[in-house]
C-alpha cells in the first residue's frame, strides 16, 4: 500500500533488500484493485508473475490495519515433478 511506501523503504534499508525484488509490478493501488479486494488482486498477481518468471516462491504482504498484517508465503510446484 502506497499510503505506507516509507514502512517498505525503512524496512528495505535495515534488511538490505534489493528494491528491483519488491513489488515488482506496482503495489495494490499501483495495480487497481476494488475496496475490499487487494488481497485477492495480490495473491492473482503474485501467483501470474511466478509462472511469467518460472519462480519457486513468492511472498505476499498486506497491512490490514490497526497496526496488524499478514504474510503469506506461496510455493510454486512444477507439474513435471
Amino acid at each position: 500500500n502506497e499510503a505506507f511506501a516509507s514502512v517498505v523503504l525503512a524496512w528495505q534499508l535495515e534488511l538490505g533488500v534489493p528494491l528491483e525484488r519488491v513489488n515488482v509490478n506496482g503495489g495494490a493501488i499501483a495495480l487497481g484493485h476494488p475496496l475490499g479486494a487487494s488481497g485477492t488482486r495480490l495473491m492473482a498477481t503474485l501467483l501470474h508473475e511466478l509462472e511469467r518468471t518460472g519462480g519457486r516462491y513468492g511472498l505476499q504482504t498486506m497491512c490490514i490495519g490497526h497496526g496488524m498484517a499478514t504474510a503469506t508465503i506461496i510455493e510454486r510446484l512444477d507439474p513435471a515433478r
